[in-house]
């Protein structure tokens, strides 16, 4: 063998190549989706989010930095529903979570650290919860995270689409591995990670200085200057080995979040800024316009048409198809909505100035999406719409209660509900049986209650039958909890709709409110629950229901009753206000039980006519066994308080969450999404038949909401129907007495302050 061929031999396989011919197809190929900011101009100033890219926030402490790349996790994870690995270096996932809170709810952030959010934010940031839950964001926020650490981790997230890393100290931190000398070969690693999965890599720098950034070779640098006064911030955008353009945003630092600002637009980096003024000169006329005929500008939009546009532009959100709303603002539109339906004319005016107000709210985000933006546009051509309506579009101002008409108000405070009905954000993990110390080992129990029924249950749906009826029949409207008040009762919004009054005739005569809040509906539903263990078959089209040894359980689709009594809610909840086009709704045996009841009494006069159904053999002591316990537990434990009783509560919401999770991430042992129904709807139906009791008794009810609340106008005592006590079942009240109207009225106007406004 030759030297040449011994050298030929020893030379390492020559590297692969690729042809522009070949690389011309790719690039032309579809693109893969981008992720957004969801903030449409910093998304049009970049491109989006690359894979295999790393973009590097830098911005000083407290100019915001870790909310600019929370905006893109949140949008990945909750608006695009893609997994996201949030790792948190010198933070910790408390912080992030309480941030992402806030952004999503719209509370003030150092309300939520403090613990001292008014009624209504709580009830708006426990609103989120649930959704927040199923979010696929998954943090690391672990001692020792190294730049090697994450990417160690990263390839275990199943179908990663976003890593962001929150953050990088420029300088050096004992505790903290990703800060000082160790930030240039972590970016460089971070770098590589993004190449090598072919994912989008946001990191945030702690500082903005010019030669720190530059030292990074960062693909596209954010560079993020503080907000002044205006409440707007820039945000200057430099992509290597090409321009740079300058994007504004509006800060909203109290609520953790970002937005576009009003007048956004990314400009070259040398332009000067929207706030410049121009040099003084000489004054150059402008050019006189071409003497031609000028075509008519095109009519006004009426106020009826952009009405209609505006809610058309809403139902992506008031569906629930599109998240990304307030919470108060989605309940506003809900109202407006549902009225414009129904022709309501007496409930339109007082909408109809919140929503204008709401389009100039300075509090208002919408996401930065196509429905987002065509729901803005749609605000403000209705807002320009009601103000040139002018005054007369109000009949009658909500908020003015006028002496003449002696109406008493007070305002709303739900109270603190059950922790055990609230809905606890399931996690990895919270499917693993407690140790065998817990103070109550809620899922363990749940499970054994199932596997020692003689039905032999099907706790679980297989994957490949849940995208097949009935489960796709399936959804929470289908729990009938009720979101009622009385007609006669006026509901009165102040602070932009995230506060109620409740305003009541004087026809109603002198008392107080009377509040009752149930303890534990769920786990008490539990105790005779009628639903089917095993497996449901579709049963078609029934003359009845069977009951009895041979009962049936399951889902049905009935004719909406009629009902005519105008002092209680439908006995189906807020069901009643969903049916199909053709006037039926699906429903869950608990429902057909309580109809079924009131046919037989002759509170409904029309027969149930069932077109469909699906059932399976009815049982009713499935999780009586779990009932028992959780009841037992609860008595020892509910006087002493504590932790013990916290944790006794938490486990107990995780057990019946399981019983039908959302999401893929929760590897449950139950898919059930109609014993979950089930038991929501026997709670909603039990809350219903004891108000339903009271008001046959003579009492006033004024509202009944969700599976524990209900107002009553009473002379300063209970009805006897509730018992008072700690138990399952009873009841804790609270009464509060009505403002004198003149009072009202004042306190009223004193609240009427516009969103955003400097008063």
């Amino acid at each position: 063998m030759s030297d040449f061929d011994e050298m030929a031999s020893a030379r390492p396989a020559p590297r692969k190549l690729a042809s522009l011919g070949d690389m011309v197809g790719d690039v032309l190929a579809p693109a893969a989706p981008r992720h957004s900011f969801g903030l449409r101009d910093l998304d049009a100033a970049t491109g989006g989010l690359q894979a295999g890219q790393l973009t590097l926030v830098a911005a000083a402490p407290g100019a915001g930095g870790s909310l600019l790349a929370l905006a893109a996790a949140r949008h990945t994870a909750l608006v695009e529903g893609r997994q996201v690995l949030y790792a948190a270096a010198g933070l910790t996932k408390e912080v992030v979570t309480r941030w992402i809170i806030a952004a999503e709810a719209g509370v003030d952030l150092r309300k939520l650290r403090s613990g001292s959010l008014t009624a209504p934010e709580r009830e708006a940031a426990e609103a989120v919860a649930g959704r927040l839950g199923q979010a696929p964001l998954f943090f690391d926020d672990g001692a020792g995270l190294t730049a090697e650490a994450i990417a160690e981790t990263a390839p275990y997230v199943d179908s990663l689409a976003l890593i962001v890393v929150d953050r990088l100290h420029q300088g050096a931190e004992p505790h903290i591995p990703l800060s000082g000398d160790q930030v240039p070969p972590a970016v460089r690693t971070l770098t590589q990670l993004a190449r090598k999965l072919s994912v989008p890599v946001l990191a945030v720098l702690n500082t903005d200085d010019a030669d720190a950034v530059r030292g990074l070779d960062a693909d596209v640098t954010l560079v993020l200057a503080p907000a002044g006064d205006s409440g707007i911030a820039d945000v200057r955008v430099v992509e290597r080995d090409f321009g740079q353009a300058v994007v504004r945003l509006r800060a909203d630092l109290d609520m953790a979040r970002f937005a576009d600002a009003p007048s956004a637009d990314a400009r070259p980096a040398d332009a000067p800024s929207a706030d410049a003024r121009p040099a003084a000169g000489p004054a150059v006329p402008a050019p006189a316009p071409p003497a031609s005929v000028t075509p008519a500008e095109p009519a006004p939009l009426t106020l009826a048409e952009t009405e209609r546009e505006l809610v058309d532009a809403a139902l992506a959100f008031t569906s629930g198809a599109v998240r990304g709303l307030p919470s108060d603002a989605l309940q506003l539109l809900s109202d407006h909505r549902d009225a414009v339906n129904k022709g309501a004319d007496d409930e339109l005016p007082g909408l109809r100035a919140y929503t204008a107000a709401l389009a100039s709210a300075a509090g208002l985000i919408l996401p930065g999406i196509p429905e987002g933006q065509r729901l803005r546009a749609a605000l403000d051509a209705f807002a320009a719409a009601h103000r040139a309506e002018g005054p007369q579009t109000v009949a009658r101002d909500p908020e003015t209660v006028s002496d003449a008409e002696h109406q008493q108000t007070a305002e709303e405070e739900a109270p603190e509900p059950e922790p055990e009905q609230e809905p606890h954000p399931l996690r990895p993990g919270d499917e693993d049986d407690e140790p065998e110390d817990a103070v109550f080992p809620a899922l363990r129990l749940l499970k054994e209650a199932v596997n020692r029924s003689k039905m032999h249950p099907i706790p679980v749906i297989g994957k490949a039958d849940r995208d097949s009826e009935p489960w796709t029949l399936c959804n929470e409207i289908m729990d009938g909890e009720p979101r009622w008040v009385h007609p006669e009762v006026e509901t009165v919004r102040l602070r932009g709709g995230k506060r109620r009054r409740l305003i009541v005739p004087d026809q109603f005569g002198p008392g107080q409110f009377c509040t009752i809040d149930r303890n534990g509906s769920y786990p008490s539903a539990c105790s005779a629950v009628t639903l089917a263990p095993n497996k449901l078959k579709h049963t078609g089209p029934l003359e009845q229901r069977a009951t009895g040894k041979e009962g049936q359980a399951g889902l049905f689709q009935i004719d909406l009753p009629a009902w005519e009594h105008v002092n209680m809610p439908h006995p189906l909840g807020r069901l009643a206000d969903r049916p199909d086009d053709d006037g039926r709704v699906w429903v869950t045996t608990p429902h057909m039980e309580i109809l079924e009841k009131l046919i037989r009494q002759g509170h409904i006069a029309e027969p149930l006519r069932i077109h469909d159904s699906w059932t399976g053999r009815a049982n009713n002591s499935l999780l009586k066994p779990f009932y028992q316990e959780a009841k037992q537990t609860r008595t020892e434990l509910v006087e002493a308080g504590g932790e013990p009783y916290i944790e006794y509560k938490r486990r107990l919401s995780i057990a019946l969450r399981l019983l039908w999770p959302k999401g893929e991430r929760v590897n449950s042992p139950f898919w059930r999404p109609d014993w979950r129904l089930s038991m929501v709807a026997e709670a909603s139906v039990r809350h219903w038949i004891v108000a339903w009791g009271a008001v046959q008794d003579g009492h006033s009810l004024i509202a009944l909401r969700n599976v524990d609340e209900a107002v009553f106008w009473t002379d300063g005592t209970a009805p006897a129907k509730y018992k008072v006590g700690t138990g399952f079942g009873e009841v804790k009240v609270k009464f509060e007495q009505a403002e004198q109207a003149e009072n009202a009225e004042q306190a009223e106007q004193d609240e009427q302050v516009p969103q955003g406004s400097d008063a």
